[in-house]
Order: C-alpha cells, then sequence, then structure tokens
C-alpha cells in the first residue's frame, strides 16, 4: 500500500510542476508581449490625434500678430510684387517673340527648308531661296551700359541711331523735333562730345554718350559729315552684337512718318538709294557701244545707282556684321576713301580671283517714300500729281545749304505752306 500511495504523489507532484511551468510561460508570454504593446503604441489602440502645438499657437495668435510675423508678411507682399514684375517682364518677353514669330512667319519656315536636311526641287514657280539670314545671339557682355539703355528705348528690338557732334546741333534739332512730331519713340542719339549729350538731354531726346576711343575720339568731337559718317560703321557694331536691327540716320534728315511701318525687314540691308528715277534707282540694263568690235559691238552691262550711307536698316546677322567691319577695315587703311563709296564696292562687288564677296542679301527702298533731295528739287516739286505724296522721310543730301532746305521741306509738307520749295535751285549753286 505504502508503495502505491508514494507511487500516486509522485504522479501529482508531476501533475503540479508541468501545471506550475506552464503557468510561469504564460505570465512570461504576457508580460514580453505587454512590453512590446507599450513601445510601438504607447499611446495604446484607440487615441486621438492631438492638435499640434504650433496650430494652437497660429490660432491663439492669429487675431494679434507679433511684430515679427507683420514684418515676415511685408517681405512675403514685396516678394510677390517683384515676381509680379519680372512675370510682367516676361509676359512682354514673349509678345515681343509672339509679334517677331508673326512678322516672320514664312522666313522661319524658309530657314528650316534651306538650312536643315537635303531636299528635291518642287515643281516650275515653287522653288524660293532663303533670303533673311537669321540673326546673331545677342551678347550683352560687349556693352553692358549701351545694352541696359536699348532695352528701355528701342521697341520689338529695333532703333533709329544717329550719331552727331556740335557741328551739327541746329540740323539735330530740326532732327528730332520732326521725330517727335511724328510719334517715333524708338529712336536714340549718340553723343560724340559733351555739348551733344547735355543738348539731348535737356530737351528730354534719348542720348547715348560713347566711352573714350583714343583711335577715333578727334574725328568724333571735330570731324565733318565724311568724317562722322565713317565713324557710323565702327559704333553701329556694338548695336548689331546686341541683337538690335538698327535704321541708321543722317542728321540731314525730315522724318514726316515713322520709317518702321514700311520696312520690309527681309534683308540684311534695306538702303534708300541715290537713284532719281526708276531706272537709277531699281537698275537697268544698260548697253556699251564699242563700233571698233563689228557685230560685236554692243556689250549689256548691268547697272543701278548707289545706295545711300546715310540712311539704311541693317539686321543683326553675320553678313550685317560682316560688311561693317569691312567697311571699317578698309576706312582705316584708305585716309581717301569715301565710306559710301565704299559701302556700295562690299555690297555689290561679286567673288573674284583674290577677292571673296560679301554674301548680304539687299533691298532698295521706294525712292518716293524714301527720297532723296534730288528728287525731291528737281522732280517732285514740279509735278502737280507727285506734289500730293507724303513721303516717310526726305534726306537733304544732294545738296549743301542742308539747314534752309529741311525747314523748307518742313514747310511744305507740315505747314502746307505751298511755295516753300519754290526759291531753291535744283542743285547747288
Amino acid at each position: 500500500m505504502a508503495g502505491r500511495r508514494d507511487a500516486l504523489l509522485t504522479t501529482r507532484d508531476k501533475n503540479h510542476s508541468v501545471t506550475a511551468s506552464r503557468i510561469a510561460v504564460a505570465v512570461f508570454i504576457g508580460v514580453l508581449l505587454g512590453s512590446i504593446f507599450a513601445f510601438f503604441l504607447p499611446h495604446g489602440f484607440l487615441t486621438s490625434t492631438p492638435t499640434p502645438p504650433t496650430l494652437n499657437r497660429k490660432m491663439v495668435s492669429s487675431a494679434c500678430e507679433s511684430p515679427e510675423q507683420v514684418n515676415a508678411l511685408k517681405f512675403d507682399i514685396r516678394s510677390a510684387k517683384e515676381k509680379n514684375s519680372e512675370l510682367k517682364k516676361e509676359v512682354k518677353g514673349l509678345m515681343e517673340r509672339l509679334r517677331l514669330a508673326e512678322q516672320g512667319k514664312g522666313q522661319a519656315t524658309e530657314q528650316f527648308v534651306v538650312l536643315g536636311e537635303n531636299h528635291k526641287a518642287g515643281p516650275v514657280g515653287t522653288v524660293k531661296a532663303l533670303r533673311t539670314n537669321p540673326p546673331v545671339i545677342p551678347d550683352d557682355s560687349v556693352n553692358p551700359r549701351l545694352a541696359k539703355i536699348l532695352e528701355e528705348v528701342a521697341i520689338y528690338k529695333e532703333i533709329v541711331v544717329v550719331l552727331a557732334n556740335t557741328n551739327v546741333l541746329e540740323m539735330l534739332q530740326v532732327w528730332f523735333t520732326n521725330i517727335k512730331r511724328v510719334g517715333i519713340p524708338n529712336y536714340l542719339v549718340v553723343a560724340l562730345d559733351d555739348r551733344i549729350e547735355e543738348f539731348c538731354k535737356s530737351n528730354d531726346v534719348p542720348v547715348y554718350r560713347r566711352d573714350p576711343d583714343q583711335g577715333v575720339d578727334s574725328i568724333a568731337k571735330s570731324g565733318g559729315n565724311h568724317a562722322v559718317s565713317g565713324l557710323k560703321f565702327r559704333v553701329l557694331r556694338e548695336f548689331l552684337q546686341l541683337g538690335y536691327s538698327v535704321l541708321l540716320s543722317d542728321v540731314d534728315i525730315v522724318y514726316l512718318q515713322n520709317p518702321f511701318d514700311y520696312i520690309y525687314r527681309d534683308s540684311d540691308v534695306e538702303s534708300m538709294s541715290d537713284g532719281h528715277s526708276n531706272h537709277t534707282a531699281y537698275g537697268f540694263n544698260d548697253v556699251f557701244d564699242e563700233p571698233s568690235m563689228g557685230w560685236a559691238r554692243y556689250a549689256h552691262t548691268m547697272r543701278i545707282w548707289v545706295y545711300n550711307s546715310g540712311f539704311f536698316y541693317i539686321r543683326p546677322t553675320i553678313p550685317s556684321i560682316e560688311l561693317l567691319d569691312r567697311v571699317a577695315d578698309r576706312l582705316s587703311k584708305d585716309s581717301k576713301a569715301w565710306d559710301q563709296a565704299v559701302f556700295n564696292e562690299l555690297l555689290f562687288f561679286p567673288s573674284h580671283p583674290g577677292y571673296d564677296g560679301l554674301h548680304a542679301s539687299k533691298r532698295t527702298m521706294d525712292m518716293y517714300l524714301f527720297m532723296n533731295s534730288k528728287v525731291l528739287f528737281k522732280t517732285v516739286r514740279k509735278d502737280a500729281k507727285l506734289k500730293k505724296l507724303k513721303p516717310v522721310i526726305v534726306h537733304v543730301n544732294y545738296h549743301p545749304n542742308k539747314l534752309e532746305r529741311m525747314n523748307a521741306v518742313v514747310e511744305f509738307y507740315v505747314n502746307g505752306k505751298q511755295d516753300a520749295l519754290d526759291s531753291f535751285p535744283d542743285g547747288s549753286d
């Protein structure tokens, strides 16, 4: 009996030990799980997201801002205004590009066709070569001061430019008085001395004073018409490098309409002519007769009267800049050379052995709209029908008494004095 009881006690002790072990394991697992949940979920399962202290502070202080916050708000407003101003400039730039795109809608297509991949020639009558060279990439680093002035004065990257020193002060006054009367806002006087600069500023005329240049300073201050005319080719280069098209003007010109309304803009150079008829202005086939040659006595020649280097529109292209460089170089090497003769030789002479010609496109302006004084005094004033036409400009280039004739042109076309031109001879006395 005793052995059986001991066996039963042993079995009971074993069962009790197993139960105690299981309880201990369960307690351990419970403590472990509790620790895990306490670590990852410190606020329990059902907790609401607390309101951030910053929000509470903003809600409390919204009715009463601190000076620092007020200053911060003012700074934000200023920043917004500056951004708005920048956006306006961008919009203006986009509008300008849109206008230029519309203006040269066909030109862009031509450039793509010609400069792009090779292509076959189309049917007869449909082939058209490229006439308008693409503009250069503007480089403001060339002359930052001039770039800033042009940004304020030029319109659609175009500007009328005249060079002037004290020798032509009275004519300059007639020049800009009529430009203002017509309503041309985009013009600039390149002052070659201090007096002209002061004179322009006192008359509210846009002016640019060149930096001193030892090589040309004496010409700028005291040179006559021809000397100053040669200087302009050096000065114009910077305008083109900055990406602006220039309507170069001599000072002996009376403006009667806005010339930008009559420019084609399809060539590198667009110039008025010294011609006085359709043949002389636009070109003709001139037959040279040499009787000693027998049946071959007649030789055909192409003739055209020169472009006037005192009034031309030039686009910012590589051929245009090369033209200015070549003219300036020739004039620097030959003090007796006339800038207008050199200007035309470089534009018209073709490539030949020993010489590479300039590949610049050109257009002749309408001689009755862009009128020289020979056309006016020799033909127009004597023709009842032609007298009714209103030119864009009149250039007193053929006559020495320039100021008197300029004033007479104003009297005739502006003030309607019909006999204002009658007292002058056809030519010079």
